[in-house]
């Protein structure tokens, strides 16, 4: 029977730990902060199968498309689901990368897809290039998956090299699909520039996203599906009809009022990520001798490394005594050594003492 694999990643979903650093997004919103007093009359009936037109407007108009062309979701991991599910059907041949966010892993594991992997090491910074992708390429292949920032890494892949893994799978398997969650596009730091949405690359290319990470509305359980293939978004907006039958109004109207202050939204944390970034930078730098990083081009994570000299099992001893929680890269399939550390949750200030705490867990297994 079809399943999905249990990660400990949803420990993070249990208690909050003294000190978080196991988080991949920044500070919550308030639902005081979205609330208008038209809220208050709206029917609490079912929603549209492909999502409240203003809020499908609205998203179209932030990857320069067609309000027809965007599927609201309950959140990116459902569209995920939605487009594996239609894709990889009976075993479909997928191409992705290791580490990768487990959700995502575990979903073509019960979909049974055929999965080939391109290896991203810590050494190698991350980096995705376009011949690794199209050496796992064949005629089978149904999807390519990528993410740009990367979970757990924040590493982007450029535009440049996108579009040649677009013309690659042109020429090796012309029917597939490439899907780019880009989840993290938009958490920028202070005024570095935004990468355009993935979807311009072509017909065959899926922009999914959510309102989780950058916004800090995870609660809203809002993402979205774009693709300017007509017969795609009309499949999967009937196979979240056969799913969820639709988002829920409320968390559809809360997530326009998201949008319409995305502005504001986003320069408050950009400033917030920019500033967690350098004490992060700056602490990596301090303890040198027992850490090493790779340096994220957005979004609210990185990935530490601890040397050799520290032992692993000790770490995690001291590192429980102190409170501190950080993610393990093995959950995403890296090595065991290599950990998630999210700076984007706590304040600039809760982010010092955290990572004072996380540096005598390091020092104490030295």
């Amino acid at each position: 029977m079809p399943t999905f694999p249990r990660n400990e990643i949803m420990s993070l979903t249990a208690e909050q730990a003294q000190h978080e650093l196991g988080e991949s997004y920044g500070p919550d919103l308030r639902l005081a902060d979205l609330l208008t007093p038209e809220l208050a009359d709206l029917e609490l009936s079912y929603g549209t199968a492909a999502g409240d037109p203003r809020l499908r407007a609205a998203i179209a108009d932030r990857h320069g498309v067609r309000p027809d062309q965007v599927v609201v979701t309950i959140g990116g991991m459902h569209g995920i689901f939605l487009l594996s599910y239609l894709l990889l059907q009976r075993g479909g041949q997928v191409v992705t990368t290791n580490p990768l966010f487990p959700n995502t892993r575990n979903v073509y594991a019960s979909l049974g897809a055929d999965v080939r992997a391109i290896p991203l090491t810590f050494d190698d910074g991350y980096r995705v290039t376009a011949d690794a992708v199209r050496a796992q390429l064949t005629p089978d292949t149904k999807l390519v998956s990528l993410t740009t920032p990367q979970n757990p890494s924040g590493v982007a892949i450029s535009p440049e090299t996108l579009q040649e893994i677009v013309i690659a799978m042109s020429e090796v398997c012309p029917d597939a699909y490439l899907m780019v969650d880009e989840t993290y596009r938009v958490a920028t730091y202070g005024d570095d520039a935004v990468a355009e949405p993935a979807v311009q690359l072509g017909p065959k290319v899926v922009s999914v996203a959510s309102l989780s990470k950058c916004h800090g509305a995870a609660g809203l359980r809002i993402g979205w599906v774009v693709s300017t293939d007509d017969e795609l978004v009309e499949e999967l907006s009937t196979a979240k009809f056969n799913t969820v039958v639709s988002a829920s109004p409320v968390t559809e109207a809360l997530a326009l009022r998201v949008l319409e202050q995305e502005e504001q939204i986003l320069g408050v944390r950009r400033s917030w990520l920019a500033e967690n970034l350098l004490i992060t930078q700056d602490w990596v730098r301090e303890n040198s001798d027992v850490v090493e990083w790779v340096r994220p081009d957005a979004g609210a994570l990185c990935v530490i490394r601890l040397k050799p000299s520290v032992d692993l099992e000790l770490f995690r001893v001291a590192a429980g005594d102190l409170g501190v929680r950080l993610a393990d890269g093995d959950w995403f399939g890296d090595e065991p050594r290599v950990f998630r550390l999210g700076f984007g949750y706590p304040s600039a200030a809760e982010l010092k003492v955290a990572l004072d705490a996380l540096r005598k867990a390091v020092h104490a297994a030295h």
